[in-house]
């Protein structure tokens, strides 16, 4: 169990467990004032939609997510939160979710590593390599499900990162890369795109630790309504 300061997760039935990137990209992602459906792909423990759900006051927040077991764990979670009646789990493929509806901002921190690369813990495997959900399926999925005007914000590898751009074709409007420690090459890539044209992409950079074990003051910052001890 991993205890936030305003929800609780739950994570013994899910094949991935909460991580910095979950925290990472449901931290930095921007959520209009005027958001009214947010949906997360791959959903896992439910951590991103209820990160989702504190940070917003009225949007309804879909999870969908294609592994059984953690659609139902994440259902738990979502179930004993407060705002459970805004947040509903899906258990579906994102390639075959159909909603009637689109979304003003997608999330996802998706599976990301190559499939000669698996486990032998199937779910796990699922959940973390790129058999279940490519760069090309994500970024085609997240087009047809934004509504217009909307935003799609993703958290993946730094050395992945362009492979992911050069798939879509929406507009790239942030671009956030983040280091463990200072003056490390930068692990993760936060990306945000919007299928119109908005200027020039807004460069970030962003650093987790602070070279003496402890975190940085950015990454408290960035972090501090959820943490117990940020």
């Amino acid at each position: 169990m991993f205890a936030f300061k305003q929800f609780v997760v739950r994570q013994g039935g899910a094949a991935m467990k909460v991580g910095t990137d979950g925290v990472l990209i449901g931290a930095w992602s921007r959520i209009p004032d005027n958001c009214r459906r947010i949906l997360d792909i791959g959903a896992g423990t439910g951590l991103i939609a209820l990160m989702a759900a504190q940070r917003s006051d009225s949007a309804l927040i879909t999870a969908v997510e294609s592994d059984a077991s953690s659609a139902a764990q994440a259902r738990e979670n979502a179930e004993a939160s407060k705002w459970s009646d805004r947040i509903e789990i899906v258990h579906s493929r994102i390639q075959d979710y159909a909603p009637e509806y689109g979304f003003d901002l997608i999330l996802s921190n998706p599976p990301f590593y190559d499939g000669t690369l698996t486990c032998g813990d199937t779910g796990r495997t699922m959940a973390r390599h790129t058999v279940s959900l490519s760069f090309a399926e994500l970024v085609s999925s997240a087009e047809r499900l934004l509504a217009d005007g909307g935003r799609f914000s993703v958290i993946v590898p730094a050395e992945s990162a362009g492979r992911l751009v050069a798939e879509s074709s929406m507009h790239l409007v942030r671009r956030c890369d983040v280091r463990t420690k200072p003056h490390a090459a930068p692990k993760r890539t936060m990306l945000e795109f919007s299928p119109l044209f908005t200027g020039a992409v807004r460069f970030e950079e962003l650093t987790i630790g602070d070279g003496a074990g402890g975190y940085s003051e950015e990454y408290r910052a960035l972090t501090a309504d959820f943490y117990l001890k940020m």
